[in-house]
């Protein structure tokens, strides 16, 4: 059975579809989220015959965004989310339907690369995607100590200031720290004006029983140079005040992160800070000694990365290795990139194109989003998920994608 995947045409009906898919509280702020996280040409449905008439039997929406790939290049993204199928359709080819969909509009948009956030970790390889960035969740207790001998001058320097999160003019901010950090981030992605006013809006509904969200900014000479946002929860213990303190991402330099961290875990009240995403080479491990300088730590997957067009993508980020290698890429909801490339770095930059010559590896298309940002993927080969055909040639690969530093997780979207 062919599936037609549309623009959607009633903003009603896709909200409501959305809605029970995920099964949240409804509210009237609902239309509000949608207004500012996906721009009404960036929804698309499909309805299958004889399915539901209230709701779709299936949507999706794109975030037009921008990511931070090696070298410093922030390019545009295809943020892919709200994908969801109605409960009574599943297993009827919906959610295949609307991922082909969306990587061919992708690519006749002119972007390279599809990114999102999982949902359920099992779905997206199956379509291409691959996972490009970990993160660790850290719990640490008020009054941590952080360790950083040879920043301390510069850090010295910064103040902090805390805020809430939905005051004006605060979303312009936060946006302006990331743009300007991002390029010595790769991996992190920046949403646009619309996004961030989202991040920064809450309903009565999400306010229910706790704090406004709050945001500390670290300041240099009267300049904003970083951020991380942040709620408290009461608790008391003992008659003793035993609070969580969570905060998200941190943004700006080694220094205004070290300025950052130091304030979050000196909250009053507070007993526990959760910091909600910390990449594996975030050098917050370092200050605190290594991972036993923490109460708790797990890991997570943070951005997935699809390559939309191969050539075009291969080209945007830069390489801190060489290489020359002949690759038969396998990608059936993409066949436009399927077949021989030859996938060449030389003095840091990328190209690929097409060839004849016989295939030094095979491997399919998520294998190369996954390294697309420099997180390291040469266990691939030894867990089986990679053939190769010249001895050494997914060594050479994989060195040349990998950068020094892991990448850096991505704001959910």
């Amino acid at each position: 059975m062919s599936i037609d995947v549309r623009p959607s045409q009633d903003a009603d009906r896709y909200l409501a579809t959305d809605q029970l898919v995920w099964f949240g509280e409804v509210s009237p702020s609902d239309a509000d989220h949608l207004r500012l996280g996906i721009p009404e040409d960036q929804r698309f449905v499909v309805d299958l015959p004889g399915g539901p008439r209230d709701t779709h039997s299936g949507i999706y929406g794109v975030r037009p965004m921008q990511m931070s790939l090696p070298g410093g290049v922030l390019a545009p993204i295809a943020g892919l989310t709200w994908v969801g199928v109605h409960p009574d359709c599943r297993r009827r080819g919906v959610l295949s339907a609307m991922m082909t969909d969306h990587l061919a509009r992708t690519r006749e948009a002119g972007t390279a690369v599809s990114a999102l956030h999982a949902s359920e970790a099992a779905i997206y390889g199956r379509f291409g995607y691959g996972l490009a960035v970990l993160t660790h969740q850290v719990d640490v207790g008020r009054g941590t100590t952080f360790t950083a001998p040879h920043l301390e001058h510069e850090a010295a320097a910064i103040t902090t200031t805390l805020q809430t999160m939905s005051d004006p003019g605060v979303a312009e901010r936060m946006r302006a720290c990331q743009l300007a950090a991002a390029p010595d981030f790769p991996g992190a992605v920046v949403g646009s004006a619309d996004f961030f006013t989202l991040m920064t809006y809450e309903s009565p509904e999400q306010l229910r029983g706790k704090e406004r969200r709050r945001v500390v900014f670290a300041r240099r000479d009267g300049t904003d140079v970083g951020y991380v946002g942040l709620r408290r929860e009461h608790r008391w213990t003992n008659a003793r005040p035993s609070g969580t303190a969570t905060a998200g991402i941190f943004c700006g330099g080694p220094a205004a992160r070290l300025a950052l961290a130091r304030r979050v875990v000196d909250l009053d009240l507070m007993g526990t800070t959760r910091l909600e995403n910390v990449g594996l080479d975030d050098p917050l491990l370092g200050w605190l000694g290594g991972p036993r300088g923490t109460g708790d730590l797990q890991t997570w997957d943070s951005t997935w990365v699809r390559l939309v067009d191969l050539p075009a993508a291969w080209a945007l980020r830069s390489y801190e290795g060489d290489c020359d290698v002949v690759v038969e890429v396998e990608d059936r909801h993409a066949p436009w990139n399927a077949g021989r490339w030859r996938l060449r770095c030389s003095g840091g930059a990328g190209n690929a194109g097409r060839t004849d010559s016989p295939a030094d590896l095979t491997l399919a298309i998520d294998v190369l989003g996954a390294g697309f940002l420099g997180h390291s993927i040469g266990a691939r080969l030894r867990a089986g998920l990679v053939r190769e055909h010249r001895p050494g040639a997914y060594g050479e690969l994989a060195r040349a994608m990998r950068t020094l530093v892991a990448p850096e997780p991505s704001i959910g979207f």
